[in-house]
């Protein structure tokens, strides 16, 4: 495996079934302080892929390293320690709905063992960074969906993770709140953290032109250092609708 890469897979292999693998021989490499967007259409593999990534989902055959850690022979009990390196995004927030803005927050901190300062400055921290001082003892429930977007994200960096994976972060939102978002995400990655954002959002991928990965029917099919969502979907055909 490369050496100071944050993410390697070499030959990597998930299957559920025989015929229909969900991701099959792959090799990627990203390096540390990446943006890298991942598209493809539904059940291409994506989902699959950040699975792997925080070990959620183990490969089949192949190796993957993630922050360092073999993800291969990584035992059980080193799991939540190698996971506290990794803020995760999804698409439905995933806030807890009886708890506050700063309270969802502060909640990825006590599971590590911080203490009360250490909590008050980081969850402060994390609030400045996504613009969401405003709202700290509101409800999930009591804001816009673009703001809970912004509160999972706070809890995804409370941590100062080396590595953040957002799985379709815009998916519920309108295009204005969508750009908003992914130039948040923009802004954490200048920061020095490595950014993973799974989308079927082609504008925002366009607005950006990042690296893009496309993954169809499980099989990484194009890798651009400066991509564009529709070049990457039709594998190869400059333009053209998606």
């Amino acid at each position: 495996m490369t050496s100071g890469a944050m993410i390697e897979l070499k030959g990597v292999t998930v299957s559920y079934s025989a015929d229909a693998p969900a991701l099959k021989n792959a090799d990627l490499c990203i390096e540390r302080g990446e943006f890298v967007f991942i598209v493809g259409p539904t059940g291409a593999g994506k989902s699959t892929l950040l699975r792997l990534l925080y070990r959620g989902e183990k490969v089949t055959e192949g190796a993957i390293s993630v922050a360092g850690y073999d993800l291969n022979t990584i035992a059980n009990k080193d799991v939540p320690y190698f996971r506290r390196k990794i803020g995760i995004v999804f698409q439905d927030y995933g806030l807890l709905p009886n708890k506050t803005v700063w309270e969802n927050i502060a909640f990825a901190l006590r599971v590590t063992g911080a203490g009360r300062s250490e909590t008050r400055r980081k969850v402060q921290d994390a609030l400045e960074k996504v613009g969401m001082t405003h709202r700290p003892d509101a409800l999930p429930g009591e804001i816009s969906g673009g703001e809970q977007q912004r509160v999972a994200i706070a809890r995804a960096i409370v941590n100062e993770p080396d590595l953040m994976l957002a799985d379709e972060p815009t998916g519920n939102l309108d295009p204005d709140t969508s750009m908003g978002i992914v130039q948040l995400l923009k802004f954490i990655n200048e920061r020095g953290t490595t950014v993973l954002v799974a989308t079927h959002d082609a504008p925002i991928v366009d607005s950006l032109q990042k690296r893009v990965v496309a993954i169809v029917d499980g099989s990484i099919v194009r890798d651009d250092e400066r991509g564009l969502y529709r070049h990457q979907i039709l594998a190869g055909k400059k333009g053209g609708a998606n």
